[in-house]
């Protein structure tokens, strides 16, 4: 089983900023992606951003050039530095993890979610 556990939501100013943690565990053998989606009051979960082993990136539209994903492969946790924060990235903030745990094959992992809220 792999755990996923998410830090660092809070009430910001538009314009403010917000460092999202997020830490996998447990029965990991690799893990080939981890990312961040979102999900606003009365929407459907979307993709915010993704990082794989490789380093390699994914945004969204709505997020490019305000927020960055990096990553520490040794520690298996991510984080994301969201900057220029704007009203409309109010949501309930989830990491996700995809790897394999080994011999129990793969996985595909939610945190609990941490709340963002960015006050006009």
């Amino acid at each position: 089983q792999v755990h996923v556990v998410e830090s660092g939501g809070g009430l910001v100013q538009a314009g403010g900023s917000l460092r999202l943690s997020c830490a996998a565990s447990g029965s990991i053998f690799s893990i080939n992606s981890m990312g961040w989606y979102r999900q606003a009051p009365g929407k459907q979960r979307e993709l915010v951003t993704t990082i794989t082993s490789g380093g390699s990136t994914n945004y969204a539209d709505s997020v490019k050039g305000r927020f960055t994903i990096s990553r520490d492969n040794a520690k298996n946790t991510v984080i994301l530095q969201m900057n220029s924060l704007k009203p409309e990235d109010t949501a309930v903030y989830y990491c996700n993890a995809q790897g394999s745990s080994g011999w129990r094959g793969s996985f595909d992992s939610w945190g609990q979610g941490t709340q963002v809220t960015v006050s006009s």
